[in-house]
């Protein structure tokens, strides 16, 4: 055959998967604020990775790792630690410390820590298309995160900055790892394991769910519970797992910039937030450096 490459259906398919994992990811934004009203963070990731696991049950029989090697716990015990623990441990605390503009503009560089660690730890190559489109997605996020309106007062900005900037190693250190196991572990078995992890992890989180009045049990309550828990927790990652399973870390982690565009638009739509022209114009950079590096 000759002529131009055509693409087949199912080479979209982890692209949209990933594209998937930034919306509910983009989604808790927004459902968080609501349920911190009422819980302590721990409490709340607690429940959140409990849900997860329930969901899980009833799929355990196929969950049980079959591609095992002699030494793989090197690689998956640094996987699990590195997300969901310490990536929400230093994030939930980075914003006690810092302000969100400053968080959200470190948190923009994980798409280059992906590439420079796919780059020498799994052999991918780096396009000069790639890059320009990686540096527009990270302009777009500074940007939009200056225009954000924030009055507040940053307790320890270098302590805060330091903990965001260690989230955002943990997380790129866990798609690096993540993307070496999928050669041989289900992505499902994968994201079983972090979910198990985080519950052990954050179970003291336990006490403050057991000792929180029962008047904050509210349907609404409960039900974005369940939400973050099956549709964030688990949904979110097992589609992120697998759809860098398939297609190139680097390429992978670029959407991950998308996430604060979902979260500003989604907290405009449903919290009634405000989104000004600049908040716009800087969310149409970061779209389209992510489909630069995207093209064939």
């Amino acid at each position: 055959m000759t002529g131009n490459v055509q693409t087949r259906p199912n080479d979209y398919l982890p692209v949209l998967a990933v594209l998937g994992a930034v919306f509910l990811w983009g989604s808790s934004f927004s459902a968080m604020r609501v349920v911190l009203q009422d819980l302590d963070p721990l409490g709340v990731m607690f429940c959140r990775l409990l849900t997860a696991f329930i969901c899980l049950i009833p799929f355990i029989p196929r969950l049980i790792p079959k591609g095992y090697q002699k030494g793989d716990w090197k690689i998956l015990l640094p996987m699990v630690l590195f997300q969901p623990c310490l990536y929400f441990l230093c994030e939930s605390n980075a914003l006690t410390y810092t302000t969100s503009s400053q968080a959200g503009i470190i948190a923009s560089t994980m798409p280059l820590m992906v590439a420079v660690g796919a780059w020498m730890f799994l052999s991918e190559k780096i396009t000069l298309v790639t890059v320009a489109g990686l540096l527009l997605t990270i302009a777009g996020v500074v940007a939009l995160t200056l225009f954000q309106s924030d009055d507040t007062v940053a307790a320890n900005p270098i302590l805060g900055n330091l903990l965001e900037l260690g989230a955002m190693a943990s997380a790129s250190a866990n798609t690096i790892l993540v993307k070496r196991l999928t050669s041989r572990y289900s992505p499902w078995t994968l994201t079983a394991m972090q979910v198990v992890t985080g519950i052990l992890f954050f179970s003291p989180g336990l006490a403050g769910i057991l000792n929180a009045p029962s008047s904050v049990w509210s349907l609404k309550l409960i039900i974005l519970l369940v939400f973050l828990g099956s549709c964030v927790s688990l949904g979110a990652f097992a589609l992120y797992n697998w759809g860098i399973s398939r297609i190139d870390a680097s390429r992978a982690s670029i959407f991950i910039n998308l996430v604060p565009v979902t979260a500003i638009f989604l907290g405009w739509l449903v919290l009634g937030e405000v989104l000004n022209l600049n908040q716009c114009v800087a969310a149409a950079v970061v779209i389209f450096g992510v489909l630069i590096s995207n093209r064939k």
